[in-house]
């Protein structure tokens, strides 16, 4: 496994390097594209030398998708992604950002679960109901890394931008909770004779027990950070323990891990901005946490599009995965739309902003990993090609024309990078 993780740390170095100096794209939608045409020219061996095709093809089948996602990536990923949002801004935009990942999870999990089943009896697939409510679960948390630099472009409003990153934050942690529960319904006969009371405990403390001990483990660091302010090497590695470690136990508490990084790194990057009393400490956090989130982001989209080779392709598969794109994305903006209800006035979006906020929805790594963790069944390879296919899109699609849409549908010229 070692040897493999190093083959992926340094194709995705490769490709990082081969975006930057010729596609000069943004970095995860370039390493992920460029991985996609790998797994493509994998394929092509298959045609060249068919023993070259099968030795590659069993080195991918090795990587254990799922624990390297959520044993290493993910928890890492959560923090430094959250160490560096001003929590201020957030609180202002808090009303839209909890609608967005609560309720609008909900909404979207239901809409998409509820067309997704009646577009699979349409092409002659039929999949229990639960199964589709499990996809519309693992496919509604979006993914901001690679369009919050397109939005910056484009000149997207402050509000919009905070609104994306703090939804995305918290709806991962919110997708999970619910894609966790749907699925142990599922695997209960079906969802027979499992209780509401059940389903809304599991929900509870997994959701709440995240928070409340991602609000202990953020005290813990910022008490530690507070008596080592001279020594920022320290520091950092005190941070690297917590996030391990607190990861780590609430796996063993059974609460939600994402949650719980989420609201650590929130109250930890609060006290770098605003209460830390060395300037050297502060640089040394964000720096190390920035590089690390871009070094890991790198290897995510490295292995979604490897990933790709071990799927098992059937072409009615690959058209009810094109016809999830649209579903997706018109669910999006229902929950969107819907969610919106639910808020005062002064913080409703209007109806460019909620074109806006739909197609930045982009879907990400942990839709795939989620989707590797559906147990062995007729449906399983059904849902991770599906969930492939609006990944795939949303990424490569949405990513590289969001900056245009805000420009057209906002009238902001962009703004040109010196």
């Amino acid at each position: 496994m070692f040897q493999i993780f190093t083959g992926i740390v340094a194709l995705s170095s490769l490709l990082s390097f081969i975006n930057k100096k010729l596609l000069r794209l943004p970095d995860t939608i370039g390493v992920m594209l460029l991985a996609i045409i790998a797994s493509l020219l994998i394929g092509v061996l298959d045609f060249i030398d068919h023993d070259a095709f099968v030795s590659v093809c069993s080195v991918i089948d090795e990587i254990d998708f799922r624990t390297i996602l959520f044993d290493f990536l993910l928890s890492f990923l959560l923090f430094a992604g959250s160490i560096h949002v001003d929590v201020h801004n957030l609180l202002e935009e808090k009303g839209p950002v909890l609608i967005y990942a609560s309720l609008g999870v909900l909404i979207s999990t239901f809409l998409i679960g509820t067309l997704f089943y009646y577009i699979c009896v349409l092409f002659g697939m039929p999949i229990d109901y639960i199964y589709c409510l499990v996809f519309g679960a693992l496919i509604s948390p979006t993914d901001p890394i690679a369009v919050l630099a397109l939005l910056k472009k484009a000149g997207a409003p402050k509000d919009m931008e905070i609104k994306i990153v703090g939804e995305s934050l918290f709806n991962d942690g919110v997708g999970i909770v619910v894609f966790i529960s749907l699925l142990s319904i599922a695997t209960m006969s079906g969802g027979h004779g499992v209780e509401p009371s059940h389903i809304f405990l599991e929900f509870a403390q997994e959701a709440f027990g995240g928070i409340a001990l991602g609000f202990a483990l953020g005290y813990l660091g910022k008490l530690f950070l507070n008596r080592i302010y001279d020594s920022p090497i320290v520091a950092v590695h005190i941070s690297i323990a917590i996030v391990m470690g607190g990861y780590w136990l609430a796996s063993m508490i059974h609460v939600s891990g994402a949650l719980a990084m989420v609201v650590m790194g929130l109250m930890i990057g609060d006290y770098l901005h605003k209460s830390c009393k060395s300037e050297s400490l502060k640089q040394n956090m964000n720096v190390f946490w920035k590089v690390l989130d871009e070094i890991l982001n790198a290897i995510l989209f490295v292995l979604i599009g490897l990933e790709i080779v071990s799927l098992n392709f059937q072409f009615n598969y690959l058209s009810v995965g094109f016809v999830a794109i649209p579903i997706v994305l018109l669910s999006r903006f229902l929950s969107v739309f819907i969610s919106n209800i639910f808020l005062k006035k002064t913080h409703r979006s209007n109806m460019k902003k909620v074109t806006i906020l739909t197609w930045a929805g982009l879907r990400g790594g942990i839709s795939i990993a989620l989707a590797l963790t559906l147990p062995e069944g007729e449906f399983r390879e059904l849902l991770i090609f599906a969930t492939y296919c609006v990944v795939v899109f949303s990424i490569i699609v949405q990513g590289l024309s969001i900056d245009k849409v805000v420009v057209k549908l906002l009238n902001k010229p962009q703004i040109q990078n010196n």
